[in-house]
């Protein structure tokens, strides 16, 4: 027999996918046309079915009109629906990691001119995203400060950890946000209690340490969804979170095992840059 929590988060992701459905279908519905774009990627759009991407914008309460800021859009999966959606009325940041910078990775350098060349290949869409690198503490302004209405971060927290920038990433959230601003994180959730060191080597990170994180910063946490929960997820896997999809990190090996599990649990968290 499945537990109270198990049916209360089955039936809240019920209610979401209902009321979400009737957005979906409204073709005035700017975010559900950037989200159904065909100029999106088909390996991106095969994703949707475990990011929720129209779910998890409107929870965090995105409009045509402002200005967002995405932390770390890698090749670019939220990028190609955030950027043709502000295109007109709004204003899209991807802030990547600074590719010059002393020591930066052989990964931070070939994302960099990947989103470059991804961008540059296609202009009617993407053609007005503005660029922000940083490397804090160094370089840590992501936008002119206080110009920013929301600040999402979509499973980059737990890579923080290897330089311990964790803290100064959030502070710089912060600082670029407007009072009333929103900062939207999705993360790979681990088990409650789960150690740093732990954190670090599956890629799970314990909910009310990211919240720490976030009130620590100035933050004041607003609510959360379950729409990226995954029941099925155990967080006990030989290379941590890398095991499951999209990774699959164990190649053939138990392939079919992660992939009816799908992509991991994750914590949907919005806070609130307080007005005074």
């Amino acid at each position: 027999m499945p537990s109270k929590l198990a049916v209360r988060s089955a039936l809240l992701l019920t209610l979401a996918a209902v009321a979400v459905s009737a957005m979906a279908a409204d073709p005035q519905d700017p975010l559900a046309t950037a989200i159904a774009s065909p100029s999106r990627t088909a390996k991106f759009t095969a994703r949707d079915q475990y990011r929720h991407p129209l779910e998890t914008l409107r929870f965090f309460g995105l409009q045509p009109n402002q200005t967002v800021v995405e932390i770390s859009p890698g090749r670019g999966w939220y990028m190609e629906i955030l950027a043709p959606y502000l295109r007109e009325h709004g204003k899209y940041y991807a802030v990547i990691e600074a590719p010059d910078v002393a020591g930066a990775t052989k990964e931070t350098k070939e994302n960099a001119a990947a989103l470059r060349q991804r961008i540059a290949d296609d202009p009617a869409h993407l053609g007005k995203v503005v660029i922000s690198e940083w490397h804090p503490p160094q370089l840590s302004e992501i936008c002119p400060p206080g110009t920013a209405d929301v600040v999402l971060t979509f499973r980059n927290v737990h890579n923080w950890l290897e330089t311990g920038e964790q803290q100064a990433r959030f502070n710089a959230f912060f600082k670029a946000l407007k009072p009333g601003g929103v900062l939207g994180v999705v993360e790979h959730r681990a088990k409650p209690g789960t150690s740093l060191e732990q954190m670090r080597k599956s890629g799970y990170m314990d909910e009310d340490y990211v919240k720490k994180l976030a009130t620590t910063a100035g933050f004041r946490f607003a609510a959360e969804s379950p729409i990226n929960n995954n029941l099925k997820d155990t967080k006990d896997y030989p290379e941590g979170v890398w095991t499951l999809p999209p990774t699959l990190t164990l190649g053939d090996k138990d392939r079919d095992k992660y992939l009816a599990i799908g992509e991991s649990d994750r914590m949907t968290l919005r806070f609130v840059k307080p007005t005074k």
